[in-house]
Order: structure tokens, then sequence, then C-alpha cells
């Protein structure tokens, strides 16, 4: 259910109830943050190639070049058609398609084609007719055979999307067209490998476009516009960070939910169980369980070490002692790193525990919503003047994502305060004084989720008209609360404790009041139409699509015009999008679409 703005009941509330409806209208449409912004679209198996088409028609028109060397460019500068701009003004068109092994001068090889006489390989030295004989742009000319074992070697190898000439020091990119003509003779399976893996160059070697990392894969890709440090949400309904594609963890960054997580791993049963019951080998380090017997072991790489303080020893030993061996003595450097380990033991189960409990919470309390929907059922099929409860799932929805993030304020106090990233960054004094700021508002905002959950628990379909009434100015004060209490959360990480960092920089998601909003579908149909370019806003201004049709041959091939709609939404300014989208056609006129399920290997 989406998580739309709170409205008054019909008839149901006073004036006050309207003006903090109204209140909570205008704070959830504005922006927390109008610097950070994203825009995340989804790719499918069928819209893959249309995205790809996009990028290389900007870079084709305003450098004057071929699909193929477009494309060789964009793989080279890793699909940023930003950076090739830029670069552009910098070095100039010449140089920049030079260093990405492109040629752009005039192919000297075509004179050997057009004589008459044999042309000797210089690979295997074999004379050849012109027409058994191939020139690349870069000029150098090879009999088929050599090129053709030459670009089956490469694809073999994975190298397809930038499979370089044969002759010694040169660099240049060979032709697609060439080489996917040459292969499909002999080998049609190669060619179509060679097809695929070029179409899925714009997936794998593209910073802004991942796949999704769903398990089974949905097969979709998430390309994102703007800030890389967000969260998105893939159709197939998985919410992930599009960063590092683990879960959504904001406000930890990416750094500190990897180490976090492997921490968790590390302090599982089984280590917690190894720590408790054995003692490590002073040679080897290997956990040794001692099942009986005196206080002497033996590891199994045969050092022998007293059990109680793990200490090394010889093999002489009585019952009740070790020879030339004693640990009954205190020693203080001892106790030292004891109290030290037991600090940090403690310290990690504060913060792990509270994590624990809240992210136990926030899975019951998303078991609530079937109950919820029964409550609400009940009470609108009840005799009673209050029939809208909208606040009930608004208010829920905004239990969901402020539980969520205040479950990931402690891995992110536990790293932000602790010495294993920050020592270097604050003085003892610094740190308390910001972790006393921290606390305090993790305090606030722990206090009012458990307040919002506790009205939201309420078995709200048993009581009179006046306590339902009571309720939802309550769950809306709270929820709106809540909210603010999330937002001043994240100011202050990101501009009390993240910004005046000097020798790191960690960067979180930005916050969302209404949530992560679903990355809109990248549709495709087919078109013969001629080329059209236009960008559109709509009058509101919530929405960006690009109408674009492309000339030309695909990367698969293809004598068709493709014509596709982007529907994207901006994380920066919240509430902002169009659910309008062209319908796809079903069949894209007989056309061989790619299955991105299946991996080119």
């Amino acid at each position: 259910m989406a998580d739309d703005d709170y409205y008054p009941s019909s008839g149901d509330a006073d004036d006050d109830y309207i003006d903090e409806d109204v209140f909570i209208e205008e704070a959830a449409d504005r922006p927390h943050d109008a610097v950070s912004w994203s825009i995340s679209s989804v790719i499918t198996s069928e819209s893959l190639l249309a995205a790809q088409k996009e990028d290389l028609r900007k870079v084709m028109d305003v450098l004057a070049i071929k699909e193929q060397h477009a494309r060789t460019l964009l793989i080279y500068y890793r699909w940023n058609v930003e950076r090739v701009y830029e670069l552009l003004e910098r070095k100039g068109r010449e140089q920049l398609c030079c260093d990405a092994g492109v040629s752009i001068t005039e192919n000297k090889g075509l004179d050997l084609l057009k004589s008459s006489s044999p042309i000797t390989c210089g690979i295997c030295f074999e004379d050849v007719a012109p027409s058994k004989a191939t020139a690349m742009d870069c000029g150098h000319c090879y009999c088929n055979d050599c090129w053709t074992q030459h670009f089956i070697i490469q694809i073999n190898d994975g190298k397809s999307r930038c499979i370089r000439c044969m002759a010694s020091k040169c660099n240049a990119i060979c032709d697609e067209a060439v080489v996917r003509s040459l292969v499909r003779e002999r080998h049609p399976d190669t060619a179509d490998r060679f097809d695929r893996f070029l179409l899925e160059s714009y997936i794998e070697d593209n910073n802004m476009v991942k796949w999704c990392p769903s398990k089974p894969h949905c097969g979709n890709a998430i390309r994102v516009e703007g800030d890389i440090y967000c969260e998105v949400e893939c159709t197939c309904g998985l919410q992930f960070c599009f960063n590092c594609l683990l879960e959504s963890h904001s406000p930890c960054s990416c750094l500190m939910w990897d180490l976090w997580v492997k921490k968790c791993n590390n302090e599982s049963e089984n280590v917690n169980w190894i720590t408790a019951h054995t003692k490590h080998c002073p040679k080897c380090h290997k956990p040794v369980e001692k099942n009986g017997g005196c206080n002497l072991v033996r590891c199994v790489c045969g050092q022998y070490f007293c059990y109680k303080c793990g200490g090394a020893t010889g093999r002489d030993h009585t019952w009740s002692s070790i020879g030339g061996h004693s640990c009954n003595r205190f020693k203080e450097e001892e106790r030292s790193n004891v109290e030290t380990e037991r600090r940090k033991l403690h310290r990690y189960m504060h913060y792990y525990n509270r994590y624990k409990a809240h992210t136990d919470s926030f899975k019951q309390e998303s078991n609530l919503m079937k109950t919820i929907q029964e409550r609400i059922s009940l009470s609108e099929n009840k005799e009673s003047g209050i029939k809208d409860y909208s606040w009930v799932s608004n208010g829920l929805h905004r239990l969901f994502r402020s539980r969520r993030v205040l479950s990931y304020t402690y891995p992110f106090a536990f790293y932000m305060f602790g010495d294993e990233l920050f020592k270097d960054e604050m003085t003892p004094g610094e740190r308390q004084i910001r972790q006393n700021l921290f606390e305090d508002q993790q305090q606030q905002l722990e206090s009012n989720v458990e307040k919002l959950s506790l009205f939201l628990e309420k078995e709200f379909q048993h009581l009179t008209d006046e306590e339902i009434i009571g309720t939802r100015m309550q769950v809306i004060n709270l929820s709106r609360i809540v909210d603010n209490s999330c937002k001043e959360m994240y100011q202050c990480i990101e501009n009390d404790l993240l910004y005046p960092l000097k020798h790191s920089v960690h960067h979180i998601a930005p916050y969302k009041s209404r949530g992560l909003e679903r990355a809109s579908e990248l549709s495709e149909c087919w078109n013969s139409d001629e080329s059209l370019r236009n960008l559109k806003t709509d009058n509101g201004g919530n929405s960006l699509q690009q109408n674009s049709t492309i000339n030309g041959t695909g990367a698969t091939g293809l004598g068709r015009h493709s014509v596709f709609q982007l529907h994207a939404s901006s994380s920066a300014v919240e509430g902002v999008c169009s659910s309008r989208k062209r319908a796809r056609k079903d069949d894209p006129g007989g056309v061989t679409l790619f299955d991105l399920n299946m991996p080119a290997i």
C-alpha cells in the first residue's frame, strides 16, 4: 500500500485535527535534502538494447562517429557519457578516440584490397586473394582465416568488448561488424555470444547500472542517474543499496554495514561456543577442547600447553602440577588484557542486543499488516460514523520505516564512536560530546517509535467513536513526530558526525519520508518511424519522459528503429512521481530478444 498523505476523516474530526493533517501533508512534501538526488529506472531484457542505444546516439551525434566506434569509446570510459563530453573539451576529438583505440582516420588498408594482385598475410605468410583478406580501420590487413581465429580466441577468453588488432604494438579496436561477419560464417554460436557480450557491456562495464542482487535473479538491472549512494527498489520488490548491492542499511555507510555483517557472523553461536569451551594453542592458534583429565593438553600440532592460562609448557607433569610452570600468580598485564577484551565484548553486546531487539520488533510488526487489515475491515462494517481508517495504514508504514532506521543506528554508533574506524578523527572529549548528542536523538526516536507501536497495536474495532478519535489523533501526532525525529537524526549524522571527518569519507543514503519509491521500468517498443528525440516534462513537472527513436543497426545487427520512454522519479523531491507508463507491445516485430537470466558463458 502506498504511503499517501494523511487526510482527515470526513466529518469525524474537529478543526484541530484538520490543521494537524494539513501540517503533516506539508511536512511530508518538504524535501529533506535538496543537494543529494538520484533517478532510478529498471532495465529489463526487452529494454536493454534501447537503453544502450540511447547513450550510443548521444555520443554519435556529438562526435559524428559510427555506432561501433561510439560503443568502443563508451566501453573504454565505462559508459559515462558525461565523462566523454568532459574529455572531449579537454583533449579534443582525435586524442579522445585514440586513447580508446578508435581509429577515425581514413583506412589506408583499403587500397590493398582494391588491387587485383594477391596479398601476403603478415601472420601466416600465405598469399591470398584480396576478397579473402580484411583491413581494419587502423590500416592493418590480414587474411580472413587468421582474423577469424584471432576473434574466436579473444571471444572465448572473455575479451569480446575490446578485441584489439593482431599487429604488434597496435592498440586499435577491431570493427565489431567485421568480427561478427567473419565469426558467424564458421561459428554462429560464438557470434551470438559476441553480440550478447556487447549488449551486456552496458551493465557489466557501467558504473551507473548494476544487476539486481535478487536470488533467484529476476533478470533486471537498475540504472541510477545522480548520486549513486542511494537505496533503490526493483520491480521484483527487493530493496537494496545501489552502491554495495547489500540490503538497505542507511544510516550506516557501506563500509560500516559490511564490517557489521562480518562481525555478527563471526560472533555467531558456534563462535561463542568455541570461545567459551576451548583455548587456543600458543603455537598454531587452533582451538583445543579439553574433554577430561588434567590441565596439561596436547594440540594436534604437538605443542603442550596449560589449559588454565594457555601458556606453552613441556610434557612433564603430575595430576596436580606441570613441570616448570606455574600460573597461579596474578599478573597486572594479563589482568589489563582481560579487562580490555571484556570491555570490547560488553560494548559489542550492548549495541548488538539493541540492534537485534529492533530487528525482531520490525519482523513482528510486519506481521501486523494482515491483522490490521482485518481490524480495519471489521471497523468499517460496524455501525459507526467513522469510516476512514487510512491513518492506521499510514501510521503502520511510518512505523516500519522508522523502526528500520532505528535498528541501523546501533551499528552506526558502534563504529562511529569506536576505535576501529575513527580512532584518529576525534579526541576523547570530542567523541564524548558527539556521542551524547547522537544518543539524545536516538533516545527520542526510540521513545516515540515505541509509543507509536503501542497505539497501532490497539484493537480499535472494539473502541467507541470517541476513543477511536483520540487514538487517531495520537497516531497522527506520533507519526509526524517520528518522521521529524528521523530527519533530525539524519541531519545530525550528516552535519555533526560525518561532515567534520578529515581523513575518511563515509556516504549514507538520504532519508525519505515516503519510503523507497520503486524504480520505474524503462519500457521499450519497436517502430519504423524516423529518428526523433524529445525531452518532455509534464505540466506538474513531476516526471521525466524521454522519447527517442534510434536509427541504425544494433549490437545484434537488427535493422530496426527503437522507440522508448523513460519514466523516472527523483529521490530528492519526495512524493514527486508519475504513474503513467506506455504499455509494452507483446510482439516486438518478430525480433528475438536476449534472455538476461542466462549467463553468456
